[in-house]
């Protein structure tokens, strides 16, 4: 199995737009109403604000190839760059992020392994993140990661609340 993770650089924000939209899109359209859809994709995934993420020191993108095709990608933070309050020694998993014909091939797993070699080399405590309630396939993967669920906060989805739940994993 060939798979290469290589660091983003602000060279590849446009790959890195197309796959955020294309796997959000994908994964969440079906439970979603088309307007808060749109609203979504267009704020969060939009040039300016990628560009933003991509810039800040506090967090890092990395994308998974396989067989030489970028297949995803993973997002962490640290410091002030986490979308909670966890603390310095903690790491965000923002983002595990597979396109549809990409997954089932160990791919996500190999991302986390990623956070995890990060938050290790960093001495971080904690690895944390945060998945929608709803997100049965994630939640049962995060799970088997030896996360377990330690609060909830809200997200939106254009002008829907949403819960989702936070999920902590401490380190050795």
């Amino acid at each position: 199995m060939s798979i290469k993770i290589k660091k983003c650089s602000r060279e590849d924000l446009k790959i890195l737009q197309e796959i955020s939209i294309q796997t959000f899109n994908d994964t969440f359209k079906d439970q979603n109403s088309p307007g808060n859809m749109k609203a979504y994709l267009e704020s969060a995934f939009n040039s300016e604000q990628l560009e933003k993420e991509l810039s800040n020191m506090s967090s890092e993108f990395f994308f998974v190839y396989f067989h030489n095709e970028v297949a995803g990608y993973l997002k962490v933070n640290t410091n002030d760059a986490q979308s909670e309050e966890m603390g310095d020694e903690s790491l965000e998993i923002e983002r595990i992020y597979i396109k549809n014909k990409f997954q089932k091939h160990g791919l996500g797993k190999c991302l986390f392994n990623k956070a995890m070699e990060i938050a290790l080399e960093r001495n971080k405590k904690k690895i944390w993140l945060g998945v929608w309630e709803k997100n049965e396939n994630a939640i049962a993967f995060y799970k088997k990661m030896g996360f377990v669920q330690s609060g909830t906060h809200s997200f939106y989805m254009g002008d829907e609340e949403q819960i989702d739940f936070i999920m902590t994993k401490t380190l050795i």
